[in-house]
């Protein structure tokens, strides 16, 4: 049996901007609760975004609940700034955070929940899940992979451009990631763009603010059975930051169809034309990371979780926030867990008052 300060109401699993954004309404509950966090300092997944990583909209845009980010000198903030935010959010609010932790599994326990980690099991009457995604890259199978002599890594890997100077770079991906890294990258080496279909270019006046509105008007219409026929955009396409404006002034923005295969050294294209290749920069999103929920047996084929509203339908004392739309939406935004988050600590609170 755990030792009575390691049973606590609700435990929250994640200390990025998803578990900072539940801890902030879970403080107003008075219910005894605690954050998990297995990194070494603040600031979740934003610590391991490349040097030059920036947001897509104004600090004033970008915050989570309660609290606006400070304002910053750059229209667009940079990581760091970030990082301080959430730094500064924590110790604002108080939040009861121990990290490092790291969480190996969540069973059935005698008081609900049993949360393993490498400092010993703590119990819980609920778990909110808010790890996020970053620990889980996703790179696609491509043929011949596993034989390529070459360097691989992921976006989550990469953090400045220098390394690659006068390779021969393959960047896969046609998101925002795919564009900003090969922005950057394609100042010091030879980049070929590998996108599915022609990237999606925001016009260069909109920003994650517009997006954001947009994207919540379609979600409102979504919610009110209405339908918008309009395609100006959404989450997922392209904001034209600064250094894609200097790098299509390059002509470097341009894209290519995906290769067939790998050879030792390089790729073989669809036409069956072969291209030597030093590197291969996998932009290619990340997955729930999910590991931990292995033996409550909720997990799908798809690695998700079946919910109802932010709550796992197999197991009733479990909620998820963060890990994208399936959780909410916008969840996975600064901007945007503040809903999830709020409906999350008002469902668990009248829960447990059901369940005493």
């Amino acid at each position: 049996m755990a030792a009575s300060d390691d049973i606590f109401d609700v435990v929250i699993v994640g200390g990025g901007q998803a578990g900072l954004a539940c801890g902030y309404f879970m403080r107003r509950t008075g219910l005894n609760y605690v954050i998990l966090d297995g990194e070494e300092a603040p600031g979740g997944a934003w610590r391991h975004g490349w040097d030059s990583l920036r947001l897509f909209s104004p600090a004033k845009w970008s915050s989570l609940p309660g609290w606006p980010m400070p304002p910053c000198d750059e229209q667009w903030p940079p990581r760091d700034h970030i990082i301080n935010y959430l730094a500064a959010y924590e110790q604002r609010y108080r939040l009861p955070l121990r990290r490092p932790v790291e969480v190996s599994a969540v069973t059935q326990g005698p008081h609900g929940l049993c949360v393993h980690t490498d400092r010993g099991d703590i119990h819980a009457r609920a778990v909110i899940s808010a790890t996020g995604t970053w620990r889980h890259p996703l790179m696609p199978a491509y043929p011949g992979r596993e034989t390529f002599t070459g360097h691989q890594l992921h976006s989550g890997d990469y953090h400045t451009a220098e390394p690659f100077r006068d390779q021969r770079v393959l960047i896969v991906g046609g998101g925002n990631s795919g564009a900003q890294v090969l922005a950057e990258v394609s100042t010091v080496a030879e980049t070929t763009w590998v996108t599915l279909e022609p990237p999606r270019f925001l016009p260069d006046d909109v920003d994650g603010r517009v997006l954001f509105e947009r994207a919540t008007e379609k979600w409102k219409a979504h919610q009110e059975g209405r339908r918008l026929d309009t395609d100006d955009g959404d989450l997922g396409d392209i904001v034209m930051v600064p250094p894609l404006k200097e790098a299509r002034e390059r002509g470097v923005l341009d894209s290519v169809r995906p290769f067939a295969r790998f050879t030792t050294n390089g790729v073989v294209w669809q036409n069956g034309e072969e291209s030597a290749v030093d590197t291969v920069i996998w932009c290619t999103g990340f997955g729930p990371a999910l590991d931990h929920l292995v033996p409550l047996d909720v997990l799908e084929d798809d690695g998700r979780v079946v919910l109802k509203g932010t709550r796992a339908k197999k197991a009733p004392r479990l909620w998820l926030v963060g890990y994208g739309e399936w959780t909410g939406f916008a969840s996975a935004t600064l901007i945007g867990v503040m809903r999830s988050a709020r409906a999350t600590v008002n469902d668990i609170v009248q829960t447990l008052d059901e369940r005493s």
